[in-house]
């Protein structure tokens, strides 16, 4: 009898460790397609992945977006021509942890070459649910901000037309913002 109790119970273990085991391979395998999506900018895959909101944090600033609001940033965006590239990710309790490199026109620009991020992926069930920016492995905040603000003043004298695009997460402001960047580089 107790044979049956204990083998029972090792067929008990190992199923539940097989099940967390293949729940662990399913958030990373999420957490890899969430990254090959917004490096294809393709909006049309990114429901599937994500809640019906996604809450961004970094540092004490914190959005919450509908899937609407998120597919939209996501077509501003793509109107950079991003590159992600997932430098490093793994499973942790519970948690996708990953350190991602982006790039993209208005990137280069104001930062001049990649920004480097450690993020934390949460989830509710088998989408995702929220992402943290938890550390800035490269970011040179001065070029940023100098660039930023060379662009913004230059913009208010010559195109004043084109205000507001450095906010405006849209697509069209995305156009806008692309349209800043070429004129002042064609100019400067």
């Amino acid at each position: 009898m107790n044979k049956i109790i204990v083998l029972a119970l090792l067929l008990t273990i190992g199923f539940t460790s097989c099940k967390n085991s293949k729940n662990e391979i399913d958030k990373l395998e999420i957490a890899k397609q969430y990254y090959k999506v917004l490096d294809n900018s393709d909006d049309s895959r990114i429901a599937v992945l994500l809640t019906d909101s996604l809450v961004t944090k970094e540092s004490d600033y914190e959005q919450t977006f509908s899937l609407a609001e998120y597919i939209e940033w996501l077509k501003w965006d793509s109107v950079f021509d991003p590159t992600y590239e997932t430098l490093q990710i793994e499973h942790e309790n519970g948690v996708v942890k990953a350190r991602v490199s982006k790039i993209d026109k208005r990137i280069f620009f104001l930062h001049e070459g990649p920004i480097v991020t450690n993020q934390t992926i949460r989830f509710d069930d088998d989408k995702i649910i929220s992402i943290e920016t938890t550390d800035y492995v490269d970011f040179k905040d001065d070029v940023f901000v100098k660039n930023r603000s060379n662009l913004l003043s230059w913009i208010d004298e010559h195109h004043p037309e084109l205000k507001g695009f450095i906010h405006d997460q849209t697509k069209k402001g995305g156009l806008k913002y692309l349209k800043a960047i070429e004129l002042y580089e064609k100019e400067n």
